[in-house]
């Protein structure tokens, strides 16, 4: 069925509005509860009698349910139903959240994280994918703009809602909380989103590449974690041996569940991705190395270097948007490498980072960082999904969570392995500040010289036809 959509506004059917609304609250349903639980997790320590190696498995689990699924389901979606996988993995996610309210141990509590990861994973994959289908490329840009402005207004408001939460509550409202928020998307898809897409209907599911995808992410993920241990460096390279076996099945398939062709044949949609991937690499551990310098040389509280640190994803909120209706008359790649030339001079600041910084100096820095980042994310998601056919969106949007997962891993994977060189097992006290400053720096000048590398892949990606 073919609807006729007048050419003024950003929605002009029911279906669009629906769409655009769905898609955008579970964008943040997600940042919200990652970032809601970080600020949790003392609490859960002190209920659950964990130490800090079992906490952090809170979030790997979760992390690696969502690294494992995301390109399998994203191919069972363009075969069976991108709003069906949608819908399920919805369902999923709200009945585990709240199910993870009332679980009775810290077992429990692990395996259902595992079970909200694969719901995550089957609406991540599948909204951006709907919401390229819904929409006609010239109000599409404007769309993923909104759709990821949604991801860092969760960012930014969830260690601030986890921490009201989980002081008058306890921590497991903020598993509650999911219930109402994906009920009401559940609501609005079942009545609102009729149709249906299916772009790879009768095709074959790839088993067989499947299970080598899970196995490769697994063992890479879960050895990112493990990092700097020889146990982490065994496992990396399984993960690589997995990844290598997983691209000749591929290859060799009649109906790959990920079509490592486009990566050979498609060089907007390969560039960009390793554009995204580099991106994240650089920047997903700017808020983490910003926090411990904060609260710790800076002396801070806690709610204070929080306020400071909302700036970054505030900015990101307000001119993502932009950034996204830019892209519909603009070349994406344009836009995108401005935002990441603005990204490397952010970093490239933080080299000069030092105890008695201008605090002041700290905040603009932050806020040029938040405005690179938006001008780079909505184009280039915008370049990777205008970049292949219909029956690839799926496939598309799960390379998009995929490698911002692998970078979000690896440049956390950095900053441990800095930190560890560094600072190694010390206590960040005074007499530790010079060796942590260090640390500090040298991680900006990697993720600097990472940016400079991903404005090459953004640049010169190609242009798409508008």
């Amino acid at each position: 069925m073919t609807v006729q959509r007048p050419k003024g506004g950003l929605c002009s059917t029911s279906e669009e509005r629906s769409a655009l609304f769905v898609a955008t609250l579970t964008s943040f349903m997600g940042p919200l509860m990652l970032s809601a639980v970080n600020v949790a997790l003392p609490a859960i320590q002190a209920e659950m009698a964990v130490g800090a190696v079992g906490l952090s498995w809170v979030a790997t689990t979760y992390l690696l349910a969502i690294a494992v699924f995301l390109v399998p389901v994203g191919r069972i979606a363009d075969i069976y139903g991108r709003r069906k996988v949608f819908t399920w993995g919805l369902m999923l996610y709200t009945v585990t959240s709240a199910l993870t309210a009332l679980v009775p141990s810290f077992k429990w509590l692990l395996i259902m994280r595992v079970a909200q990861g694969l719901g995550a994973a089957m609406f991540v994959t599948t909204g951006m994918a709907i919401l390229i289908s819904v929409f006609a490329p010239a109000r599409r840009g404007r769309a993923i703009g909104i759709y990821v402005a949604a991801v860092y207004v969760g960012l930014s408001v969830g260690p601030f809602v986890g921490g009201i939460m989980t002081q008058q509550f306890g921590w497991r409202s903020i598993f509650a909380l999911m219930l109402p928020l994906g009920g009401i998307s559940v609501g609005v898809t079942l009545r609102y989103l009729k149709a249906e897409w299916a772009d790879a209907r009768g095709e074959q599911f790839d088993l067989a590449g499947s299970v080598l995808y899970a196995l490769a992410v697994f063992f890479m993920v879960f050895g990112a974690t493990q990092l700097p241990s020889q146990r982490g460096i065994y496992l990396l390279a399984a993960g690589l041996v997995g990844l290598l076996a997983f691209i000749r099945q591929e290859q060799r398939t009649s109906f790959p569940v990920f079509e490592v062709s486009l990566f050979q044949s498609n060089r907007t949609f390969a560039f960009s991705s390793l554009a995204a991937l580099i991106n994240y690499s650089a920047t997903f551990a700017v808020t983490f190395l910003m926090s411990l310098y904060l609260q710790y040389p800076r002396g801070m509280t806690p709610q204070s270097a929080g306020i400071v640190l909302m700036v970054q994803p505030t900015v990101m909120a307000v001119f993502s948007p932009l950034a996204g209706r830019l892209s519909e008359r603009v070349q994406p790649r344009l836009i995108a490498s401005l935002g990441m030339v603005l990204t490397a001079l952010g970093l490239g600041f933080f080299i000069l980072l030092g105890i008695s910084t201008a605090i002041h100096l700290v905040v603009a820095n932050l806020a040029l960082l938040g405005l690179g980042f938006a001008l780079f994310s909505s184009p280039n998601m915008s370049a990777i999904m205008g970049s292949v056919d219909k029956r690839h969106y799926g496939i598309a949007s799960g390379a998009v969570a995929t490698m911002r997962l692998f970078g979000q891993m690896t440049s956390m994977a950095i900053a441990t392995m800095v930190l560890a060189m560094f600072v190694g097992a010390r206590v960040i006290e005074p007499d530790a500040y010079d060796a942590f400053l260090k640390s500090v720096k040298t991680c900006f000048a990697v993720s600097t010289a990472l940016c400079a590398v991903g404005i090459y892949f953004s640049m010169f990606r190609g242009s798409l036809k508008q």
